[in-house]
């Protein structure tokens, strides 16, 4: 029996939309649909729910729940990773209130900034571990990664894990989407090509029957700026940058030096800035999930429609040959020559049996490689300290990030770093 297994099965939502769309497959019926989560109660719930989801869909896919992680992973064919490392307490919090002594705030914190950097210093152990079991267990297992930091853990999986990964995320999709309804303009039989890097990837072009919708598409968001809306921060950049970026403006605001500046507070007024929003929204969760739990968990007639996310169209792909197109992220390998080679870029990918083959997509317009390259910088440093254990490295990937460095000096930025990992204790390795 061919197996999808699902790390990180706790986030019951999530593992309902991926594994519901793959249990709504034909390709993929008779699959077993392995489960496992370090918490037995999240993973119990998860198990329930998908078994009531069996029963509704009539599906053949079996679920099976483990307590042992190289036990699910054994033979599987695909693996998904949904996994947070540190949870909303203790570490969410930690990133976001001791940065805050300093004077430096942030909106998300799960990418880069100050919050994604120590994100990812305590998820790329568990990631590696992870790869250990897969080399062991699954070596020819496809590893589909939902996890952010998205650019560094997918990097660290196919540079220092040796899995085939591609890693996935919803901003691609929804980009030409949630920017036309903003804007009021039907986006029906429009035509988009999107590349750069996670969360920064750009919509290099936008057509419909030939004609380029680009200038259009200005003149309405320059009118919109006029008034207080969602989308502020992305629509600043491509008016003075040229191109929308697919990644929303709470994210965006804290991967430039641009909007959150304790000297200019003016601007989080300006462009409708929601510091500590994602404090916010784990917390929203945290309370509508105990609201929600039993219409999911104990509801022996749920339902589900097949969602838009790539997990199942990618196994769909794969199991019958028939081509799928993504948006993924995958290491450089040419892909985008004025980006560095060792960086992981998020590029329109081909998905067969033979695996997921990203297309060539050339030089980005010079402004937006050089804005995805101050973010790459603090990627590849972040990478650095985590494979090396040199704390030196910490500070250089938060003295090259852009927003840290606007607001902090030398000295903070390294006193903050050193406070993070005393805050963050055993959730992070020991570095020398």
């Amino acid at each position: 029996m061919s197996k999808i297994t699902f790390l990180g099965a706790g986030s019951t939502v999530f593992a309902k939309n991926v594994l519901g769309d793959c249990m709504l497959t034909p390709a993929l019926q008779g699959f077993e649909l392995a489960l496992f989560d370090i918490d037995p109660e999240r993973l119990k719930d998860s198990e329930r729910m998908l078994n009531n989801l069996k029963g509704s869909t009539g599906s053949s896919c079996k679920v099976v729940a483990y307590s042992d992680r190289k036990e699910a992973l054994r033979g599987a064919k695909y693996v998904v990773n949904a996994i947070q490392v540190g949870g909303y307490e203790p570490c969410t919090v930690t990133d976001f209130e001791v940065p805050k002594k300093y004077g430096l705030r942030q909106t998300i914190a799960d990418t880069l900034g100050i919050g994604g950097i120590f994100r990812n210093l305590r998820t790329i152990p568990v990631m590696l571990d992870f790869a250990r079991d897969i080399q062991e267990v699954c070596p020819d297992a496809w590893f589909l990664n939902y996890t952010n930091p998205m650019a560094v853990l997918t990097n660290v999986m196919n540079t220092y894990g040796g899995v085939k990964t591609v890693g996935l995320c919803h901003s691609v999709q929804v980009c030409v989407h949630d920017l036309f309804k903003a804007i009021g303009m039907d986006e029906t039989g429009v035509q988009s090509k999107i590349a750069g890097i996670n969360h920064m990837a750009w919509l290099l072009e936008v057509t419909k029957d030939g004609v380029d919708l680009y200038p259009e598409i200005k003149r309405r968001a320059a009118e919109r700026q006029k008034e207080k809306h969602r989308d502020m921060v992305r629509f600043e950049l491509m008016l003075r940058f040229g191109y929308y970026v697919t990644e929303s403006s709470e994210h965006n605001a804290e991967y430039h030096p641009y909007f959150i500046k304790r000297n200019y507070p003016e601007l989080i007024e300006r462009f409708n800035i929601p510091l500590d929003e994602y404090p916010r929204r784990c917390v929203n969760q945290i309370n509508n999930w105990a609201a929600m739990r039993d219409s999911i968990v104990n509801n022996s007639q749920l339902t589900h429609e097949r969602s838009h996310e790539y997990a199942s169209y990618i196994f769909e792909a794969m199991e019958t040959n028939r081509p799928y197109k993504i948006g993924g992220n995958v290491m450089n390998t040419g892909l985008i020559p004025n980006l560095p080679t060792e960086a992981c870029v998020e590029v329109p990918c081909l998905v067969d049996a033979s695996g997921v083959t990203p297309t060539y997509v050339g030089n980005l317009p010079p402004q937006l490689a050089a804005l995805n390259r101050t973010n790459i910088n603090t990627q590849l440093l972040t990478i650095e300290a985590a494979i090396t254990g040199k704390k030196e490295h910490i500070y250089h990937a938060a003295l090259l990030d852009p927003h840290t460095a606007a607001e902090l000096s030398i000295d903070d930025i390294v006193a903050l770093c050193d406070d993070l990992i005393e805050a963050h204790g055993d959730w992070l390795p020991k570095f020398k």
